[in-house]
């Protein structure tokens, strides 16, 4: 396959302008068509990326068959149907995080697109910044040592979304991170969600979810439309290092330090006792170099990849789902006025919800 391949970018809303704007300049993707149901704001898209045609009807992407793939960027409500169709045209399928409005329907477009033999790939954004893409190397290549704990804070005034919580609005950024970063993909023991409705908006605005994953690990997750300040920010700490991402410094998005708490057992006779001997490493503390580049060009890259080569993408349907998982298990825990829900995964996940 060397032709470009065809794609159509469906909703002109928020997102649809970013994604037509970085197919549009892929050496690897023509930009077919935008799809909205507003024909004026679908217009003005189109206008901003050069010129392509405009449509009204979806019906009109499925029956062209010179469309490879389509691009959807509309509320999480609709992405099942519209999935589920575009698979049923022989479209290959990008998504807006998250993947579905619930675990159900999500599981169902994943083997709806593995059945078909198609690619079905999750927008997950920050997984293809230069940022997030240095700290999943970092941790595959031991640089870290085994991951002990992570905080993320994703906090901002507003805005606060009409039909979502804050849970299902900030938190799939992170979890979609943690998704990528942690080898073998997110897949935790339980989840714990505890959520405030200060403002009485009939959902949570303020939220913090508690997350253990493995071998003692822990990740915790705080979101929260409330704060005056802005603050991305990320902190995992390793057995041998531990790596702050400041996302909103791009001087020095991330600094890596070498310092840490060190615990040696030692065996205290015949009793099977241990003693604990505590000791602290101060090391140095350095910055990565990132290369300059577009989350989203990498992204589109990556969607144009994985069908020409026959290969799951690295944000695939199946980590959509591990992120669905978590955000179903939550909105059960916030109702249990934060209870542990247990969550199994499997591989693939759930069987796809068989």
């Amino acid at each position: 396959m060397t032709a470009q391949l065809r794609i159509a970018v469906i909703g002109a809303g928020y997102w649809g302008p970013n994604l037509a704007r970085n197919f549009r300049a892929s050496d690897q993707w023509e930009l077919a068509a935008i799809c909205d149901i507003d024909a004026a704001r679908a217009q003005r898209v189109a206008d901003q990326v050069g010129g392509v045609p405009v449509l009204t009807d979806v019906a009109d992407l499925w029956a062209d068959a010179s469309i490879d793939a389509v691009a959807i960027a509309t509320p999480a409500r609709t992405h099942h149907a519209l999935v589920v169709a575009a698979l049923g045209a022989s479209k290959h399928v990008l998504v807006e995080k998250p993947l579905a409005d619930d675990r159900e329907r999500g599981g169902l477009m994943v083997k709806e697109a593995t059945e078909r033999g198609l690619v079905l790939m999750a927008d997950h954004t920050y997984c293809y910044t230069p940022a997030v893409q240095k700290i999943r190397e970092l941790v595959a290549d031991g640089a870290l040592g085994d991951i002990l704990f992570i905080d993320s804070v994703r906090i901002n005034l507003g805005l606060i979304q009409p039909d979502v919580d804050v849970f299902w609005d900030l938190a799939p950024h992170d979890l979609s991170i943690l998704d990528f970063i942690i080898p073998g993909g997110l897949r935790p023991h339980s989840v714990s969600a505890q959520g405030a409705d200060p403002l009485g908006a009939g959902k949570a605005c303020v939220g913090y979810l508690t997350i253990p994953f493995g071998k003692g690990a822990i990740a915790h997750v705080h979101v929260n439309w409330l704060s005056p300040t802005k603050i991305r920010n990320m902190v995992i700490g390793g057995t041998k290092r531990t790596l702050v991402w400041d996302d909103l410094n791009p001087q020095q998005r991330l600094s890596i330090y070498d310092r840490g708490v060190d615990i040696e057992r030692q065996s205290a006779g015949t009793a099977e006792r241990t003693a604990a001997t505590v000791s602290y490493r101060l090391g140095d503390t350095w910055s990565p170099a990132l290369p300059e580049g577009e989350a989203l060009s990498l992204m589109a890259a990556e969607f144009g990849g994985a069908i020409r080569e026959g290969r799951p993408p690295l944000t695939d349907g199946y980590s959509g789902m591990r992120v669905l998982s978590v955000l179903d298990a939550a909105a059960v825990s916030l109702r249990a006025a934060g209870a542990a829900v247990p969550l199994t995964l499997t591989t693939p996940e759930l069987e796809a919800i068989a």
